[in-house]
C-alpha cells in the first residue's frame, strides 16, 4: 500500500479481468486489458496511456471485444447516453468472464441496475424517497450504535484484530440488514453468498446457487413482512404496491450486495490510507477524496451500444461493448489536478465512484455517512491503532469485481 501521495495505492493491485489479445491502441490491434496481479499499481499505468490517446481504445474480454473509455468527460458521456444500454441481455454486451456476468432483469426480477429506461425508472422512483439525505441522516444514531458495538468487541480482544472481519464487513452488513429488516443472525449467510457473487473466479453454478439461495430467503422474508409489517424498508416497499414480490426480492438482494461489499471495501482501504497518512485523521474531507482515489467499483459499469455513437472522437458501432473505467476517470488530470495524489483539500465531488446519470448509486449518501462515522469513531476510540504488517504486505482481492482487501491486521496499545 502507498504511504504517501503517489499515484498508486496498494502496490500490488490493478484492475481485474482475464484477457485475450494485446496491442497498441484504438487504431491498431486490441490493447491488453490491464490485469489485477501482484506488483502492479492501482489504477494501472495503462489507464493513463489510454487517456493520453484521447479516444476509447479497443480491448478484448473473454466474452469478446470491448471499447475501454478512460477520460472523465467520456465516461460521463457514456453513462448518460440513452443509446448506450446497461441491459446484459442485449447482443454484444461485454462480460468479465466467458460465461456468466451481471444478472439481467430476466434472470433476477427487480435487478434494476441492469435495466434501461423506462423500465428502470419505475424502480428508481419507488426507491428514491428511501435514500434522501434526510432519511439517511435519520439513521445516524443506529449506525453510531453499530460502530460503537463493533469497536467494543474489538477492544475486548487481546490488542490485535482483523479490521476487515471485525469492523469493515460487519458494520455495513448490519446497517443494511437492519434497514431491510433482516435478522442479525443471518449476517454470515449474506456475507458468504455475496462473496460468491462478486468473485470473478466463481463458476456459473456457484453464482446461480448463491443467487437462488438469496432470493429464496428474501421471498420468505417478504411474505413475513406482508403479514406482519414493521418499520423496515422491505415493509415500506411492499406497502407501496408498485413492486411484485419477485421484483422486491431482487431489489432487496441488490441493496444487500451494493450496501455491503462496496462499503466494506471503502472502509477498509480508507483505514489504511489514514493510518499511513495520519495528518488527515479527523478531517471531514477525507471521505469524498477516498471515494475518488480508490474507486472500488471500477469494473461495474459494463455497457453496449444500441446505435452508432461517437465518444471521444471515436465511433462506437451498434452492438459493440463499452466499458467506462471509473477509476481511470477519477484519476484524470483534466478533471482533478494532480489526480494521482491523495489530497482531501481538493474538490472531489465530481468524481464518478458512484457512477453517473440515471444509474448513479442510490445509496451514496448512506455510504458517505457510514464511512464518516466509522473513521471518526475508530480513531477517537483507539488512538494508538497501527498496522500489524507493512502496508505493502496486505492481501488484496485479485479476483474480485470490487477493489479491496482480504484482511487488515492491526494492533494497538
Amino acid at each position: 500500500m502507498s504511504t504517501g501521495t503517489e499515484r498508486s495505492t496498494p502496490s500490488d493491485t490493478a484492475t481485474g479481468c482475464p484477457v485475450t489479445g494485446a496491442g497498441a491502441g484504438a487504431a491498431g490491434r486490441p490493447v491488453a486489458f490491464p490485469l489485477r496481479r501482484p506488483g502492479r499499481p492501482f489504477p494501472p499505468p495503462e489507464y493513463a496511456d489510454y487517456r493520453d490517446g484521447g479516444e476509447p481504445v479497443r480491448s478484448e474480454l473473454p466474452s469478446g471485444p470491448v471499447w475501454l473509455v478512460t477520460r472523465h468527460a467520456d465516461v460521463r458521456a457514456v453513462l448518460t447516453d440513452p443509446r448506450i444500454s446497461a441491459d446484459p441481455s442485449r447482443p454484444g454486451f461485454p462480460k468479465a468472464a466467458r460465461t456468466g456476468g451481471a444478472p439481467s432483469a430476466d434472470e433476477v426480477p427487480g435487478w434494476f441496475v441492469s435495466m434501461d429506461p423506462p423500465e428502470h425508472d419505475r424502480f428508481r422512483r419507488t426507491l428514491i424517497p428511501e435514500f434522501t439525505v434526510r432519511k439517511v441522516r435519520a439513521l445516524r444514531p443506529e449506525i453510531q450504535q453499530i460502530v460503537d458495538d463493533r469497536i467494543e468487541a474489538i477492544l475486548a480482544k487481546d490488542g490485535a484484530a482483523d479490521l476487515i472481519e471485525d469492523f469493515a464487513l460487519p458494520v455495513p452488513s448490519l446497517v443494511i440488514a437492519g434497514m431491510l429488516g433482516v435478522p442479525k443472525a443471518d449476517r454470515d449467510f449474506f456475507e458468504a453468498k455475496t462473496r460468491v457473487l462478486v468473485t470473478l473466479s466463481s463458476t456459473d453454478e456457484e453464482r446461480d446457487a448463491a443467487t437462488a439461495a438469496l432470493l429464496r430467503y428474501l421471498c420468505r422474508l417478504i411474505r413475513i413482512k406482508e403479514r406482519r409489517p414493521g418499520t423496515d424498508l422491505i415493509s415500506r416497499l411492499a406497502a407501496t404496491g408498485t413492486l411484485s414480490r419477485q421484483e422486491l426480492s431482487g431489489v432487496a438482494m441488490l441493496l444487500l450486495i451494493a450496501g455491503h461489499e462496496t462499503t466494506a471495501n471503502n472502509i477498509g482501504l480508507g483505514i489504511v490510507q489514514l493510518l499511513t497518512n495520519p495528518q488527515w485523521i479527523g478531517d471531514d474531507r477525507v471521505v469524498e477524496e477516498l471515494l475518488r482515489y480508490y474507486s472500488v467499483a471500477d469494473l461495474v459499469a459494463f455497457r453496449v451500444a444500441l446505435a452508432d455513437v461517437e465518444i471521444g472522437g471515436r465511433t462506437i458501432r451498434a452492438g459493440e461493448g463499452v466499458l467506462p473505467l471509473l477509476a481511470a476517470a477519477n484519476h484524470d488530470d483534466d478533471a482533478f489536478d494532480g489526480a494521482g495524489a491523495f489530497d482531501p483539500e481538493r474538490s472531489a465531488r465530481s468524481h464518478v465512484a458512484f457512477g453517473y446519470g440515471v444509474h448513479q448509486c442510490l445509496g451514496q449518501n448512506l455510504v458517505r455517512l457510514e464511512m464518516e462515522i466509522a473513521y471518526r469513531t475508530l480513531f477517537d476510540r483507539i488512538p494508538t491503532l497501527r498496522l500489524a504488517v507493512p502496508a505493502e504486505d496486505l492481501r488484496v482481492k485479485y479476483d474480485g469485481v470490487l477493489f479491496g482487501l482480504h484482511e487488515l491486521p492491526v494492533t494497538w496499545g
